[in-house]
């Protein structure tokens, strides 16, 4: 069950992981911004729970755009870090994405594969139909889910983890994700977002080996809540 406190969402906490729900302008880790990352908030929140004195061990797994929002997974003990980045590797971690687009795709379902290659200097990813100097090959599984009056929900499953590849892979197709003005919507959201949630993760826990299936919430606002 979620809870909140410090205005943190924790989804999933046991002695080895914790699990949060990231809200739209959190940074995962500290970057150039100098801004609070999130990294800092949770390390604050167990030391708090549990009046640990001293520094606290948080290793970070993986990061979430800026803009986008859901699932993020920290882990607390070293063991912990080194065995989920493993499963990471070995494609043992299963992610589930939710999107909002405002054009249809053409196919209701479909697997997109493209070779994205990321220009750092505008932090942009760009997909090619085939491979270039530089480029990563970039697969993911989409299905349309809901359509609403102006928007459709596509929910996205990553083969690979590449740089901003779901924002990019949907904009080649001419499904630019609500609120992405980097990959060609005609608008920003009012709160900078975008409508891009890391809704659901499942595997197989890396010490206790029970199975781990969490689906985050998604935001409070009017296209989210239909979506539900």
């Amino acid at each position: 069950m979620a809870s909140t406190k410090n205005n943190l969402e924790v989804l999933f906490e046991d002695n080895h992981l914790i699990i949060v729900n990231k809200k739209s302008g959190d940074i995962v880790q500290g970057d150039k911004t100098g801004d609070k990352p999130l990294s800092d908030v949770v390390k604050e929140f167990i030391k708090d729970k549990y009046n640990k004195p001293g520094n606290v061990f948080l290793g970070v797994v993986h990061r979430l755009d800026r803009p986008t929002t859901g699932i993020v997974v920290f882990a607390k003990t070293s063991k912990a870090l080194e065995r989920f980045n493993k499963m990471l590797r070995d494609k043992k971690v299963r992610k589930t994405y939710w999107a909002v687009v405002k054009n249809k795709p053409n196919k209701d379902m479909d697997t997109l594969t493209g070779f994205l290659k990321k220009n750092p200097k505008n932090n942009k990813s760009t997909s090619y139909s085939s491979e270039i100097e530089g480029s990563k090959k970039a697969i993911l599984h989409y299905k349309l889910i809901k359509s609403l009056n102006n928007y459709h929900l596509l929910e996205v499953d990553l083969e690979t983890g590449r740089h901003h590849q779901i924002r990019c892979q949907l904009a080649a197709i001419g499904s630019s994700i609500k609120g992405d003005l980097k990959y060609g919507f005609d608008r920003s959201n009012k709160d900078a977002s975008i409508h891009l949630h890391a809704r659901k993760i499942e595997f197989i826990h890396p010490v206790s080996n029970e199975n781990i299936n969490i689906t985050a919430p998604t935001p409070n606002d009017v296209i989210w809540k239909a979506c539900n």
